[in-house]
C-alpha cells in the first residue's frame, strides 16, 4: 500500500499550500480553481443558514451527522460570519442540482438554486477533509463550480434473488448518496421472490416472499446442486416508507420495480389463477428464465392494478417500473383467454399482445398521475405512448426509442452490469459471467454516436446494475459494485469533456484509503498486472500494463513469478518462444497488485494474417481479429477477455495467410456454450484451403454437438490438405430457442484460438 501512502501524503500537501487544483474528489467538478489561503476548521466553527428551510436543514443535518463520526463532534448554528460554514440558496447558480463551493481563509461558503445543490456541495466539501481525523482540520482556498452532466443518476439492487434486511439498503443508498447518485432502482420482485408487503394480497408475504432452496455454484453447472437452505423474506409498507423517506432526506428518488408479464412465477406460485396454466408451482429456486408467465386476463389486470395502487401509495416517485423484460411467449401461444384477446384486439401476434399487456398497465399508471419505465423489451410490438425505455440489451433499444422521441435511460450489459467479473484473476469470486473492468465502465458515453444533437436530448441518464443471483451477503455487494459504481457516477455527473482514466485513479486512491478504515469492502484491481498477446506485423508481440498505468511490468517465460530484477515488458520485442509467461507490476522495486499469466504455444497460423469477412461486436474484439491466432488459449469462465472474439446473430467467417504452402494435418477451434447469456456453439464448422487465397479446396465440415458443455472443442482431421491460406466458416447457432433465455432473439457466437497443426 505504499503507493497509496505516498500519494495521500501529496494530496495533504496540496490541501495546505493550495499549489494545485488536482483534489481527490469524485464525480470531478466541472471546475476547480485553487486560491491561496486556508479554512481551519474546528469546534467553534458554525453553521449559517435558513432555519426555516426544511431542506437545507437536511443538508445541514448529514454534514453535523458525519462529521460527528468522524471527528467526534458536530457544529453549532449562528450567524457569525468568520470561522462559519454558510449554505445559501441564490438563483445565481442556475443549474437545478449545480453549487458553488468557496473556501477562504475566513469561512466555507455553498451556494446553489435548490436545496439538492447545496447537498451536492456539502458531499463535495467532505471529500476534500484528509483520511485521518484531528480535532481541527486545514482545508486549502478553493473555488469549485459544479453541475451534473446528465439529470438521471441511478443505481439498481435487485432484492428479489437474495433478500437483503433494511440496514443493508440503506448503507447501499448511503454509498450512492456519496457519489451524487440521485435514483435508486429498487428491483422487488422476481421468479425467485416476492418482497414487498401488499396487504390486499396476503399469500404474497406468506408463499411468493419465500423459496424452498437456491443453487449452489453456477446455474450452468451441471448437475446443479442445491443449498436446502428455505431463503427469503420481505420489506413491509412501515419499513418501506422508512427507506424511501431515508433516501429522500438524501435527495434520492426511490423508483420501485414489480415485474410484468414475465419474471412472475413468485406471484403465480401464491396465486395459480394468474398464470397460463393454473396449476400449483413453487417459487423459482433456478436462475434464469422462467416460462410462467402473468396471463393476460381480467383476473390478472385487476390484481396488477391493486398491487400498483399500494406500491403508488408508498412511493412518491414520478417513475413507477413495470419490467417488461425477458417474457416468453410459449404459454400464450396455447392460453385461449391469450389467443382471443389477440382476435379480438387484431394483434398481429404475442409480441403484440405484450405490448397491449404494457399499453394497458401503463394506461392505469398514467391515471394516477405517473409514469412507466420499461426495460427495452417493450419496444416489441410498439412502444407504449408514454413509456420511458432502460436499454440494456445494448444501446439499440436506446436509440430506436430516442428516436421515436421517448425519454431513454442507458444501461446496457456492456458496461453497466456490476455483476459482471471485473477482474480475469483465476481468484475472483463466483460472478454470473461477463467481464466489465473498471477502465470499461469508466469509458462509457450515455450519448450514442447514432444520436443527432435534437435525438440525445432523449438520453436522461445512465444507470448502474447489481442484479444478485450469485450475490448473498452485503460485503460481496459492496466487492461487486465499488469502485465501478463510481466510475458510472463520474460520467453521469462529470460528462465526457471532465473524464481522465489516470486523473481518476489517482483521486480513488485516496477514496480506497476511506473505505478501508470504514471497513467497506470493494474490488482493487488497479496494479493487478494484465496482459495480451497481440499479433502484429508477422508475429507475436506482449501489451501488458495495469488500470493504473502506474508502475514497471516485468515477467518471466518459465511459469515463476517475477523478481524486481526480471526483465521489463518491451511492446516492441517479438516472442517466438513457447511457455508459461508471468507478469508482475513493480513500484520502487516492490510487487503491487496481483501477477497475470498467459501460456502461449506456437502453432502454423500464430502470430500470423488473419482476415475477418464478418465484424465482431466492438464490445467482444478488445484484442483484435489477431486474438484467435495469438498462441493464447482463451479462460475457461468468461467469454470476453481479450481472447475471445463475439458475434451477435452472425456467423463467423475468416481466411488465415501463412505465409507460405504448408502441409495442414488438423485443426483445432473452441468456442462458448453458455445458453443463460444467450451464447451458443455453433451449428456447423467448414475448413477449405488454398494456394492462392481465390481457390479454395472443396471444404471438409463438422456438425458441431454442444450438449451441456460450458466449452465446445472441435478437432477437425484435414485430409491430404496443403496450401498457404485457410478458410473458416462457422454457422451461427440461429435464433434462440423458446424457453431459455433471450427466446426470440438471434444467438451470439464465441470463438478462441484457432490452432492449425
Amino acid at each position: 500500500m505504499k503507493h497509496l501512502l505516498v500519494y495521500l501524503s501529496l494530496f495533504l500537501s496540496v490541501l495546505v499550500k493550495a499549489q494545485s487544483p488536482t483534489l481527490p474528489i469524485i464525480p470531478i467538478p466541472q471546475k476547480i480553481t485553487a486560491k491561496a489561503g486556508q479554512f481551519e476548521l474546528n469546534a467553534q466553527t458554525t453553521l449559517r443558514f435558513d432555519l426555516n428551510n426544511e431542506q437545507i436543514a437536511l443538508a445541514s443535518n448529514y454534514f453535523n451527522q458525519w462529521l460527528s463520526k468522524y471527528a467526534g463532534y458536530s457544529l453549532s448554528t449562528g450567524k457569525q460570519d468568520k470561522n462559519s460554514i454558510v449554505l445559501e440558496l441564490t438563483p445565481g447558480v442556475g443549474q437545478a442540482e449545480g453549487y458553488r463551493l468557496q473556501i477562504s481563509n475566513d469561512q466555507i461558503k455553498i451556494q446553489a438554486w435548490q436545496p439538492a445543490g447545496l447537498f451536492y456541495g456539502i458531499q463535495t466539501l467532505i471529500q476534500l477533509f484528509p483520511v485521518q481525523a484531528a480535532a481541527s482540520t486545514k482545508l486549502a482556498a478553493v473555488e469549485i463550480e459544479d453541475h451534473p452532466a446528465f439529470a438521471y443518476r441511478g443505481a439498481m439492487l435487485d432484492v428479489g434473488r437474495y433478500f437483503f434486511p433494511v440496514e443493508q439498503v440503506k448503507a447501499f443508498i448511503d454509498m450512492l448518496a456519496r457519489y451524487k447518485i440521485n435514483r435508486f432502482h429498487w428491483h422487488l420482485t422476481e421468479d425467485q421472490g416476492w418482497r414487498i408487503e401488499i396487504k390486499k394480497y396476503p399469500k404474497l408475504q406468506e408463499v411468493a416472499a419465500w423459496r424452498s432452496e437456491s443453487i449452489v455454484g453456477h446455474y450452468n453447472t451441471s448437475p446443479r446442486k442445491f443449498d436446502g437452505q428455505k431463503h427469503g423474506g420481505y420489506y413491509t409498507q412501515e419499513e418501506v416508507k422508512d427507506i424511501v423517506e431515508y433516501a429522500r432526506k438524501r435527495f434520492i428518488t426511490v423508483i420501485p420495480e414489480i415485474e410484468m408479464p414475465g419474471h412472475a412465477q413468485a406471484a403465480i406460485a401464491a396465486y395459480p389463477e394468474l398464470g397460463c396454466l393454473d396449476e400449483k408451482l413453487e417459487v423459482g429456486k433456478v436462475w434464469g428464465v422462467s416460462s410462467n408467465v402473468f396471463c393476460p386476463n381480467e383476473a390478472t389486470f385487476t390484481f396488477l392494478e391493486n398491487v400498483l395502487s399500494e406500491v403508488m401509495a408508498l412511493f412518491p416517485s414520478p417513475y413507477i417500473h413495470i419490467g417488461g423484460d425477458e417474457c416468453p411467449k410459449d404459454q400464450w401461444k396455447t392460453n385461449a383467454t391469450a389467443q382471443a384477446i389477440i382476435k379480438r384486439e387484431k394483434l398481429k401476434d404475442e409480441h403484440e399482445l405484450q405490448s397491449y399487456f404494457i399499453r394497458r398497465m401503463e394506461k392505469f399508471v398514467n391515471q394516477q398521475g405517473r409514469q412507466i419505465i420499461g426495460w427495452d423489451e417493450i419496444l416489441e410490438g410498439g412502444l407504449a405512448p408514454n413509456a420511458t425505455v432502460m436499454s440494456w440489451r445494448g444501446t439499440e433499444g436506446g436509440i430506436e426509442a430516442a428516436k421515436q422521441g421517448h425519454n431513454v435511460i442507458m444501461t446496457p450489459t456492456s458496461y453497466c452490469y456490476l455483476d459482471y467479473y471485473q477482474s480475469l484473476h483465476a481468484d475472483e469470486p463466483l460472478a454470473i459471467g461477463g467481464f466489465l473492468p473498471l477502465e470499461k465502465v469508466y469509458s462509457y458515453n450515455p450519448i450514442p454516436a447514432e444520436l443527432n444533437a435534437e435525438q440525445a436530448k432523449y438520453i436522461l441518464g445512465a444507470q448502474a446494475n447489481l442484479w444478485t443471483e450469485y450475490i448473498s451477503t452485503e460485503s460481496k455487494l459492496q466487492y461487486m459494485f465499488s469502485p465501478r459504481a463510481q466510475a458510472l457516477a463520474e460520467t453521469t455527473w462529470s460528462g465526457e469533456s471532465r473524464k481522465n482514466f489516470p486523473d481518476f485513479v489517482q483521486r480513488l486512491a485516496v477514496h480506497m484509503q476511506r473505505w478501508k478504515k470504514e471497513g467497506y469492502n470493494f474490488g482493487n484491481h488497479l496494479y493487478d498486472a494484465k496482459a495480451m498477446a497481440k499479433v502484429e506485423g508477422n508475429g507475436v508481440k506482449f501489451d501488458a500494463s495495469n488500470s493504473a498505468k502506474q508502475g514497471t511490468i516485468r515477467y518471466s517465460n518459465n511459469g515463476s513469478v517475477p523478481t524486481a530484477s526480471s526483465p521489463v515488458v518491451d511492446a516492441n520485442q517479438a516472442i517466438t518462444q513457447s511457455g508459461k509467461y508471468v507478469f508482475q507490476t513493480f513500484q520502487e522495486g516492490q510487487a503491487i497488485g496481483r501477477s497475470a499469466s498467459l501460456e502461449l504455444s506456437f502453432h502454423q497460423a500464430a502470430g500470423k494474417k488473419i482476415t475477418l469477412n464478418s465484424e465482431p461486436a466492438k464490445q467482444y474484439s478488445a484484442g483484435g481479429p489477431g486474438s484467435i491466432i495469438n498462441g493464447v488459449i482463451g479462460s475457461d469462465q468468461r467469454f470476453n477477455d481479450a481472447e475471445w472474439l463475439g458475434f451477435s446473430g452472425k456467423d463467423f467467417s475468416a481466411v488465415i495467410d501463412l505465409g507460405k504452402s504448408s502441409s495442414l494435418k488438423q485443426v483445432k477451434l473452441r468456442f462458448f456454450n453458455n445458453p443463460s447469456q444467450w451464447v451458443y456453439a455453433p451449428s456447423e464448422v467448414k475448413v477449405s484451403w488454398s494456394n492462392d487465397g481465390q481457390n479454395f479446396s472443396k471444404n471438409q465440415s463438422s456438425k458441431v454437438s454442444a450438449g451441456q458443455d460450458k466449452i465446445v472443442a472441435l478437432n477437425l482431421a484435414l485430409k491430404n490438405a496443403k496450401g498457404r491460406y485457410l478458410k473458416l466458416e462457422v454457422s451461427n447457432f440461429g435464433e434462440i430457442p423458446a424457453g431459455a433465455p433471450g427466446a426470440g432473439s438471434k444467438a451470439w457466437l464465441f470463438v478462441d484460438e484457432i490452432v492449425v497443426e
